[in-house]
């Protein structure tokens, strides 16, 4: 049997419904310390004075006693891992306190002293901008002097909580002069860059291994730079393991979220629908810190057009700083806000012109040998019009959106895109490295890239075990410890299978043939150790030019399709989504069950998005920072789902392979808002919550 294809069990199963698997906060390591933060209760001002009132046996660390420089290395370089003398967003760190006891932690009395200052909680307020990017195809003013008619329209999204199962937890420990962390995190590489540059130690001093970790959502991509620092700088001060384990109020509270975007859309079309201009405005609020929204701002431009092809286009965006805690990565990474507006303005153009959605899509969609606005030509494996065509098929969709109208129930469509991988030359400038080291049983997969609960170590040894012709079984994935694995870049932007994957594909394929008839054990015996290493290779073809935004944005994209039914209550503004089919393309399924759960998960989690995960902030603040008031989908809140799996495979991937983590998240919501239209109601912001449908409807009547 293959072992490509074939949906085996995750290796890692048995020990997650067993309870064996150990996370952060089950490790036991002799004379820890916990941890506490003390943060601040104002959006911005400097701080004037601060007073402890501490028992024996405390360790406090302020922004003094940082070793190195008091920075998050990461893009920028504005934000400290410790305010020094002020601060700019509520919940931001000011300083740490560390104590063998957690009762004596709690009681701990801190006193902050501030002089306020006027601060800025709404990004089209800023005055100051952490990027912007500009996008230019054709002409502007020719592509509307063609139009027949204009579309316009203004589409909001606000805050997404990642929440991930498990909160973010690290243990630090002092040892041999350097420091080791282990927690729950996706990209040693990150932390370990981070921890050099805080501690102001070598390298080789740093050791950062990822513990069992419940759950990312890229939330625990950049954010773990952030709590290891404040764990290695306690422990680095008391010469004692320390663990700082959030509680949820905490984690919600304190660490990075969605994007919060304002995007407007200015469309010229004809008559018969064709697309001739596209201007697009994209808004971010970045918060406090740059953290990584450049690169949010720069996928939410790329798909800002939708999937579809335009010959005059311009794209602006920038990412605004507010004094609201930062906000970091998270699924899709700008694109869900982007494609939320991109089709919920698509339905409206095809309402104004009196066209059929589906056949607006059709005559505007992405085909083979097509440019998108930044002038990449799309390959055979441009799947837009495939998805489109089988979601419409597989629901019937238009018999089925005739047989409710006039009805509480709706049905929508959205059709979408997604880049995998890192964005233009990233993954050349990453280079990233994968190893295979040859055992007396089999292969050991030696990369930094991470599990979170996708399924990683089962998909990359299937890879290994199709390329080296082995058994799965005796592919073993090491830890994801930086003193063992090199890097292999970042577990975010759809790459791990897509680009690691097909790293590994080469390793095995070079030690099969090394192997020739001999077992790894003969080998062994006979030639003595063997490890393959190989780096990222950018495809033929590939060309970017990160100042002007011209060339080729990914090296594949994935297509999809979602058709969302809906029913929504006049009285109460409930919507209740019924029914969701996710067509989508991941050029080839390594394991078709794992697949499935990603897209399952990820359209869950837009349903969350569209219709219930509402982030209040007051003054400055996340007020909802509980479960009880934070909603997410339930087993009950989620609809029934039909998943298809369609295969156009991308010649550069493992097998075919595409990136698949992010696509399933863009399409719920938009296809969610476009049902909701078809009941009479005008919604353009998420989520839906039933004051806003009350308030569409009232403005409808």
């Amino acid at each position: 049997m293959p072992a490509v294809g074939t949906s085996l069990a995750r290796t890692d199963g048995p020990s997650k419904v067993t309870g064996q698997a150990r996370y952060v906060a089950d490790m036991v390591v002799p004379g820890t310390l916990f941890a506490r933060t003390i943060r601040s209760s104002i959006p911005r001002g400097r701080i004037t004075g601060v007073r402890f009132e501490l028992d024996d046996g405390f360790t406090v660390v302020t922004a003094a006693d940082v070793p190195g420089h008091n920075r998050v290395a990461l893009i920028a370089d504005d934000q400290p891992c410790l305010a020094d003398g002020r601060v700019e967003h509520a919940e931001e760190p000011i300083a740490l306190l560390a104590h063998a006891d957690r009762l004596a932690l709690a009681r701990a009395v801190v006193h902050v002293a501030y002089a306020p200052e006027p601060a800025c909680l709404d990004p089209r307020d800023s005055a100051e901008m952490f990027k912007r990017i500009e996008i230019a195809k054709g002409s502007l003013e020719q592509g509307f002097a063609a139009a027949d008619l204009i579309v316009e329209g203004e589409y909001r999204t606000g805050h997404q909580e990642q929440l991930y199962i498990e909160p973010h937890g690290v243990i630090a420990t002092p040892e041999d002069g350097g420091i080791t962390v282990a927690g729950s995190l996706q990209c040693p590489y990150y932390v370990h860059k981070a921890l050099c540059v805080l501690l102001g130690l070598p390298p080789h001093r740093v050791r950062v291994v990822q513990t069992e970790t419940g759950g990312g959502f890229g939330g625990k991509e950049d954010y773990p730079s952030i709590i290891a620092g404040h764990a290695a700088l306690l422990a680095w001060k008391a010469r004692q393991p320390v663990a700082v384990l959030y509680d949820r109020q905490e984690d919600m509270a304190a660490t990075t979220k969605r994007h919060p975007a304002v995007i407007r859309h200015r469309t010229g079309l004809t008559r018969d629908g064709r697309l001739v201009a596209m201007d697009i405005d994209v808004l971010l609020d970045g918060g406090a810190y740059t953290t990584l929204s450049p690169v949010v701002l720069s996928r939410a431009c790329l798909h800002a057009t939708g999937a579809y092809r335009c010959d005059h286009v311009r794209i602006r965006g920038r990412v605004a700083k507010t004094n609201t805690p930062p906000n970091g990565a998270f699924r899709g990474f700008g694109a869900p806000q982007a494609l939320f507006a991109a089709e919920v303005h698509m339905d409206r153009a095809a309402e104004a012109l009196g066209l059929d959605p589906v056949a607006l899509r059709e005559r505007n969609l992405l085909r083979p040998g097509d440019t998108t606005a930044t002038g990449q030509v799309l390959m055979d494996d441009c799947s837009a019009g495939a998805v489109l065509a089988e979601a419409v098929h597989r629901t019937d969709f238009r018999a089925r959106r005739e047989a409710l109208r006039g009805t509480s129930r709706g049905i929508g469509l959205a059709l979408f895109f997604h880049g995998a991988g890192f964005t233009g030359s990233g993954e050349t400038m990453l280079a990233s490295r994968a190893s295979l080291e040859l055992t007396p049983t089999g292969v050991r997969v030696l990369a930094s890239s991470t599990e979170i609960g996708q399924g990683t170590r089962t998909a990359l040894a299937q890879i290994v075990a199709e390329a080296t012709a082995l058994d799965p079984s005796a592919v073993e994935v090491a830890a994801a410890d930086t003193a063992i694995v090199p890097d292999s870049g970042p577990t975010v932007a759809s790459r791990t299978c897509m680009v690691v994957g097909n790293i590994l594909r080469r390793c095995g394929e070079t030690l099969r043939r090394r192997l020739g008839s001999l077992t790894p054990e003969q080998y062994l015996r006979r030639h003595g150790p063997l490890v393959v290493s190989e780096q990222y290779e950018r495809p033929a073809g590939l060309e970017w030019d990160d100042v002007t935004y011209r060339g080729s944005a990914y090296g594949c994209y994935g297509y999809g399709c979602d058709v969302a039914e809906v029913e929504v209550d006049p009285d109460t503004g409930a919507v209740r989504v019924i029914a969701l089919t996710a067509v989508i393309d991941v050029g080839r399924a390594i394991n078709p069950g794992l697949v499935r759960g990603q897209i399952e998960g990820g359209s869950a989690q837009g349903v969350g998005y569209a219709v219930l995960e509402d982030v209040v902030m007051r003054e400055g603040r996340m007020a909802n920072a509980q479960l009880t008031n934070y909603a997410i989908p339930t087993t009950l809140d989620t609809p029934a789902m039909d998943v298809v799996l369609l295969e156009h495979p991308y010649a550069h991937g493992p097998y075919g392979a595409k990136g698949v983590g992010e696509i399933p998240i863009n399409g719920p919501a938009p296809a969610i808002v476009n049902a909701i239209r078809t009941t009479g109601l005008d919604l353009r912001d998420i989520p839906a919550t039933p004051e806003r449908v009350l308030e569409a409807s009232c403005a409808s009547r």
